[in-house]
């Protein structure tokens, strides 16, 4: 399939979603494009900017959320005008799948959100790339359902239902905590779907703080590493240049300021020829 032009999958290079939670600011949000879109050349990776105009799903109804749809679009825009980057956001309702496609160029459905069908078939139905996030709760043998809708729902909307890619963030195991079972991406890639492995969320301890979620950083680059060497299509990563002080998901978010050396390590592990299964 392709984003904006770019193929992904297959025998395409490994691409890379980054860029932080939520939106903070505009500054921030176009500062961290900015530094994101000179380590993509510097590497030679297509980077797609990633950030939530709102996080609805949040531990406590008093934590950020972010700016709304409306003011989150508008920045967003301005990334892609001044960055040239491509840049995706999270959609949470049908209502937004429509707004939020003309002014982006990839959606994503987040995790708690994956069998919510008229979300997923309103995401496909736009004719952007939508990537689907694998519930916490679902095997990963139930995302073969969660494509089939949304494929059936671009046919009927006359757009390409290659439009999706399935993305692992880990499951649920035990009392605030996941794990990644590294057999699912194998099984996700059954799907006929570019695989993404979402390198952050899956070290996070959702409600692990009580009022917010925890996690465990320390532990991305070994997922990391293993999911590339798995054979994955493409990786996903929030990045922040103050994690203890990011608004959102700050303790599983990677530092900005060491993006680049982890980025460059992944890019030449992924040279190994790699196939999934």
């Amino acid at each position: 399939m392709k984003i904006a032009g770019h193929s992904i999958g297959g025998d395409a290079p490994l691409f890379v979603i980054a860029g932080p939670c939520v939106i903070e600011s505009e500054q921030l949000v176009l500062s961290v494009a900015e530094r994101l879109r000179g380590i993509a050349e510097r590497l030679g990776l297509f980077l797609v900017f990633k950030s939530s105009f709102d996080k609805a799903n949040r531990s406590s109804g008093t934590t950020f959320r972010g700016p709304g749809m409306d003011e989150g679009l508008r920045i967003l825009e301005k990334v892609r005008a001044q960055t040239g980057l491509q840049v995706l956001t999270d959609i949470h309702t049908p209502e937004q799948c429509r707004a939020a496609a003309d002014a982006v160029d990839m959606l994503q459905t987040p995790a708690f959100l994956a069998r919510q069908t008229d979300l997923i078939e309103a995401a496909a139905a736009t004719g952007k790339p939508v990537n689907i996030k694998k519930a916490q709760f679902m095997a990963p043998a139930d995302m073969a359902q969660v494509v089939a809708k949304a494929r059936n729902a671009a046919v009927r909307a006359a757009v390409d239902p290659d439009c999706v890619t399935v993305c692992e963030r880990g499951t649920s195991f035990g009392y605030n905590n996941l794990v990644v079972d590294m057999r699912g991406l194998a099984t996700m890639a059954e799907t006929g779907c570019p695989v993404v492995f979402d390198a952050t969320h899956s070290v996070q301890r959702p409600g692990g703080l009580g009022d917010r979620s925890g996690g465990d950083r320390q532990f991305v680059p070994l997922l990391a590493r293993a999911a590339v060497a798995a054979g994955i299509d493409g990786l996903f990563m929030e990045t922040h240049p103050d994690p203890e002080h990011a608004l959102s998901d700050g303790p599983n978010a990677w530092p900005l300021d060491q993006a680049e050396l982890l980025l460059g390590d992944l890019m030449a592990l992924s040279r190994v020829p790699r196939r999934v299964g």
